[in-house]
């Protein structure tokens, strides 16, 4: 029997709605058997933290999602916390984590479930069918480099800097993550950047172009301005497999993607670190990219699948349980085509269902596939 360290950070929020309904999940994994389970442990995160710890994640926190398999992690943030000092918002408690577990690789996928393909802005010929992963570096670019403050001048005014940087390591590990996914999809890589006006944008494309050549010649290679892109994505986005791509434009186009897909709260992610040399495990954190939505929590309207469909990510990638990750992707279409819909994603002659309903039709159709 492996078991599985999972760290459970619901954190702000419908966070906390969510996370038991991936509670139930595991639960119902951990009835199973079949060779795997998991131990969990629960701490704060965000706001939460800060009204406890007067931090947004506390160093003990951050321990403990070190030594853990996997951590799950729900929302941060709210108007609550408006008035807190800029180094404890509960932002930088997700942003601490990213950091310290060097989780580098932010996987994004946008998915379009069938039943969803009319919830789209865009026609249903553009998405039905979409399966897009959007491989965002995280842990460099313009959120991170320094200088980044805003000065006052002599004259009274303000100046505002923040500063885009990249180095070749950060380029090329990146980009081998790129570059392996598509081999296990549809063996296509879009690299996105700005060389035509940004030095980091030369870099990458330079970088990107000598990895490709010398780790991954069997992948299908385009390089693309990021302007472009996010023009693509609008266009004709099934003609895209993988886009790798930095932490700026990353952040822009896959909100993009996934708005494509009908909904920006039914879609998950996953942010790695590199693979330990002897073991092959690498740090992982897993969360939906919805954020705490503060006018619905604890009202029992949150949609509950991007979060599960998050630990779903987290049973691919991290615990090597692959066709448990594709029950769990196979349930959540099954609820869809079943016409239940959370208030989110509703639709007109759809049965329209709280965060908890959800949460055990997905259960209920994960024993049905299971039978």
């Amino acid at each position: 029997m492996t078991t599985h360290k999972l760290l459970l950070l619901p954190g702000d929020g419908i966070g906390l709605e969510t996370m038991t309904e991936v509670e139930r999940i595991i639960a119902f994994f951990n009835a199973q058997g079949g060779g795997h389970s998991f131990e969990t442990e629960s701490d704060l995160v965000g706001g939460a933290a800060y009204d406890a710890h007067g931090v947004a994640v506390t160093d003990a926190c951050v321990a403990t999602a070190k030594a853990a398999d996997a951590v799950i992690f729900g929302a941060v943030g709210g108007p609550k916390w408006a008035d807190a000092p800029y180094a404890q918002r509960p932002e930088a408690g997700l942003l601490r984590l990213r950091k310290d577990l060097d989780l580098f690789a932010n996987l994004r996928p946008a998915i379009c479930y069938p039943a969803l393909a009319d919830a789209s802005s865009l026609k249903r010929e553009l998405v039905e069918g979409l399966d897009i992963m959007i491989v965002r570096e995280l842990t460099g670019g313009v959120y991170f480099g320094e200088p980044k403050e805003i000065v006052t001048l002599e004259d009274g005014g303000k100046r505002a800097v923040d500063t885009q940087l990249y180095t070749t390591r950060e380029i090329a590990r990146i980009a081998k993550v790129a570059f392996d996914l598509a081999r296990k999809r549809g063996n296509k890589v879009h690299s996105a950047e700005k060389h035509n006006v940004m030095k980091t944008g030369v870099l990458w494309k330079e970088v990107v172009t000598e990895t490709h050549k010398t780790y991954a010649p069997d992948v299908e290679l385009h390089h693309i301005l990021a302007d472009n892109c996010a023009m693509q994505l609008v266009r004709n986005p099934k003609q895209f497999d993988v886009i790798v791509t930095d932490n700026l434009f990353g952040d822009v186009l896959s909100d993009e993607a996934a708005m494509a897909t009908g909904s920006l709260g039914m879609l998950p992610s996953a942010s790695l670190g590199a693979a330990d040399e002897k073991t092959g495990k690498r740090m992982a954190l897993y969360e939906p990219v919805h954020g705490s939505a503060p006018d619905i929590a604890g009202k029992g309207l949150a949609n509950p699948i991007a979060t599960i469909a998050s630990f779903g990510m987290a049973l691919r990638y991290s615990c090597g349980m692959s066709e448990q990750a594709d029950l769990i992707d196979n349930a959540i279409a099954g609820v869809l085509a079943d016409g239940l819909r959370t208030g989110d994603i509703m639709q007109p002659g759809m049965t329209e269902v709280g965060t908890s309903e959800m949460g055990a039709a997905i259960v209920k159709k994960l024993e049905t596939l299971v039978a």
